[in-house]
């Protein structure tokens, strides 16, 4: 049976406050969207269909890459059933799927319930609810055999139909045949002059198909966002789900309520992560990882034993086994850190390479650099690697000995076992086993006073 989804992604969400389109608010760093999409691709379909409408330029852009999407562009808002209208033209057989660009935890597992319930097109499947409070939702309609026999919207209930705590949430799988023939027989007399998706189920009853109605795991995965509140809360639903799987998976956190996930996080065994740590992008963390406070990771490798200390931020960067960071360390994009690197407080590196056993340890930039092993890196040392237009590199050979307060001008080289004086700028290349120093000769003023104000 092929299959065809749909995502109504048109909405302006003007509740949002925001010139950016609603389904391009982010949870966990993806738009909305993206998390539909994303769930969308693991059922498989032969076509997914985004209807895009309000703010069209920015989602085109944000998903430009993403060459499996088929987009049809609702000109004017005129309600749900007007919207997949516009779809029909890009979908074809089976079944087709609607789901929504605003719904963004829908777990993959609902979905395939609500695919089974077409009974291989013979009926549809209908995702409901049941609420406490149904106030704003479609009401789902029952007769005396408790069967669905249509679904009425609030604004054009009665107060005995208002009273169903069963509700829409909207989302639904059609035979794709039956779907398009019903599009064509909706109309808008009702309360909102629109043209309602939910009125092919009472056309589906009078054609004589059966509508068969699931529900969620749970309340969040069919609520969709209408403002920032509304995406506030969903956000720590989302990172509650996931602080769980990772505890669950072994990982200790010392607090699972202070973690943002907001990509991909792998990881090996005895893993600790203290509280208020972001990872964003893919993380891939070894075994006996231990992670600080307050520290941000994202596109990092960090490999087996290693430490990484408070209010660090690491990005695109790798660390090799038995490191040590932070804390306030950072590490930018093409940092590379062999085995048992020590990277210490206020120390930038950036697309370097750091041997192994090497020590970087106070207040320290290093950029464009090749250091050797065993290297020690005094405080205060750059890299002066800018010249205003040309980056160039520096070179350090292995058990070199850079003197605290050093500027090495690139490009240049200070050999193997080579020693910098403290306070030195070396302009020169360095050679191996040498000390080499550049500091103005020091001299005392005798008899000197400081100025006094008048």
């Amino acid at each position: 049976m092929s299959l065809q989804i749909v995502v109504l992604a048109a909405g302006q969400g003007k509740r949002m406050y925001s010139s950016l389109p609603k389904v391009l608010h982010r949870i966990a760093g993806k738009p909305l969207l993206g998390h539909v999409l994303d769930t969308a691709r693991c059922l498989s379909p032969d076509q997914l269909v985004v209807v895009y409408g309000h703010g069209g330029d920015q989602v085109l852009a944000a998903f430009s890459e993403q060459q499996d999407i088929s987009w049809a562009h609702q000109a004017e808002q005129l309600g749900t059933g007007h919207a997949v209208r516009q779809a029909m033209p890009h979908v074809q057989g089976g079944v087709t799927l609607i789901l929504y660009g605003d719904v963004p935890l829908t777990r993959q597992e609902t979905l395939e319930r609500l695919l089974a319930a077409t009974d291989h097109c013979a009926a549809i499947g209908l995702l409901t609810d049941y609420l406490p409070d149904p106030t704003g939702y479609g009401r789902i309609v029952r007769d005396g055999a408790n069967r669905v026999v249509r679904i009425v919207e609030q604004k054009d209930a009665t107060a005995a139909e208002q009273a169903i705590n069963e509700i829409n949430t909207g989302m639904m799988a059609v035979p794709t045949a039956r779907l398009d023939a019903w599009l064509n027989e909706l109309r808008n007399d009702n309360a909102q002059g629109e043209y309602y998706l939910t009125d092919i189920i009472a056309l589906a009853v009078r054609d004589g198909l059966v509508v068969n109605a699931v529900q969620p795991s749970a309340h969040w995965e069919a609520e969709g966002i209408n403002n920032k509140l509304q995406l506030a809360q969903l956000e720590r639903i989302f990172q509650r789900n996931a602080a769980q799987d990772l505890l669950i998976a072994g990982v200790t956190l010392a607090d699972p309520a202070r973690i943002d996930l907001r990509g991909e996080l792998i990881h090996g065994q005895d893993v600790s992560i203290d509280v208020n740590c972001i990872f964003e992008g893919v993380v891939e963390l070894g075994n006996n990882v231990s992670i600080g406070a307050h520290c941000v990771l994202k596109n990092m490798k960090v490999a087996d034993n290693v430490t990484i200390q408070p209010f660090c931020h690491l990005e695109d960067a790798q660390i090799g086994a038995g490191g040590m960071i932070g804390p306030y360390a950072r590490l930018r994009p093409g940092a590379q850190l062999a085995e048992n690197v020590h990277v210490g407080n206020f120390v930038e590196i950036k697309k370097s390479e750091i041997g192994i056993g090497s020590k970087v340890n106070h207040l320290t930039y290093v950029g464009d650099a090749s250091v050797g092993a065993g290297v020690n890196v005094g405080a205060g040392t750059i890299t002066c690697n800018y010249d205003g237009v040309n980056k160039s590199r520096t070179i350090i050979g292995d058990n070199a000995f850079i003197g605290s307060n050093t500027c090495l001008v690139a490009p240049v080289e200070v050999g193997a076992g080579a020693t910098t004086g403290a306070g030195s700028v070396i302009t020169k290349n360095a050679p191996a086993g040498e000390l080499s120093i550049s500091r103005a000769r020091q001299s005392t003023v005798s008899g000197w006073s400081r100025p006094q104000k008048k």
